[in-house]
């Protein structure tokens, strides 16, 4: 037996639920009703980098298009949770709606704000009060561990400035960074395999506090230096090819020239 849902112009938020539905029922999809929360966790992931690519592109259609796709991974767990009677995608957006209105009394309040660090203050002293928590590490904590290590790196460190512990200014980054590299270099000579671990983290934890300071995303900036060698290698992998040289057997010399010559001719 097939199911069949009707064609319409315009689909609401009460349709994707429907449709969602059916293809969770014994009559669906083989594939939507066997998955659970922990099947497609790396799904949500995915589809959350590819809104991050269509912002990087300027792609509005592709941002339209990814947003949906997004949502559709909220209703899939929400409708999950329906059927054993935990929640619903309702009960989702009513606490939204109540956590957006509860953490902004600076617009639905009687707080102030002015401008955008008194909103952000106005925003941390709500989120500590109706998550109860009076530690400040417990801002630090509550960075999910899942993110990408650069990110929560900048996030840990932005949340320990908003209480006061930071630097003074960029040179004291660079300070530290050049003093970590230095330590780095130190376990590198004594050839202790962990202590290189914990010191080459430390560099890029570094790295991360002179991005902050220069507010540049650390995430972003790694991201452009990659795409630059992978266009940077492939420019070279022509070159290669026009001139009959086999990469893989050509000397590391051979290759390093080839490399600044791409480089020169950007």
């Amino acid at each position: 037996m097939s199911l069949s849902y009707p064609e319409k112009e315009t689909y609401s938020v009460d349709d994707l639920l429907a449709i969602m539905r059916a293809l969770r029922s014994p009559e669906g999809c083989p594939w939507d009703k066997e998955q659970t929360h922990e099947s497609i966790r790396e799904n949500f992931l995915e589809e959350t980098h590819e809104v991050i690519e269509a912002i990087d592109n300027g792609d509005t259609a592709g941002l339209r298009e990814e947003l949906g796709d997004v949502l559709m991974q909220v209703v899939f767990h929400s409708v999950m949770e329906e059927e054993v009677g935990g929640f619903t995608f309702s009960d989702v957006v009513d606490e939204l709606c109540k956590k957006l209105i509860v953490r902004h009394p600076h617009v639905f309040g009687d707080v102030k704000a002015t401008n955008e660090a008194e909103a952000l203050k106005s925003w941390d002293a709500m989120k500590r009060a109706t998550k109860k928590t009076n530690a400040q590490s417990d801002l630090l904590k509550n960075v999910p561990k899942t993110l990408p290590a650069l990110m929560r790196a900048e996030k840990v460190q932005d949340r320990a400035r908003r209480v006061g512990f930071d630097y003074d200014g960029v040179e004291d980054t660079l300070e530290t960074l050049s003093g970590e590299i230095d330590e780095l270099k130190a376990e590198i000579a004594s050839g202790n395999a962990q202590a290189q671990e914990d010191e080459l983290g430390d560099v890029l934890f570094s790295v991360v506090n002179v991005a902050r300071f220069l507010k540049v995303s650390p995430e972003f900036a790694l991201g452009k230096s990659v795409e630059k060698f992978v266009r940077r290698f492939s420019a070279l992998d022509k070159l290669a090819a026009e001139r009959g040289i086999d990469v893989p057997a050509a000397s590391l010399d051979t290759l390093n020239e080839l490399w600044d010559e791409v480089k020169r001719a950007e």
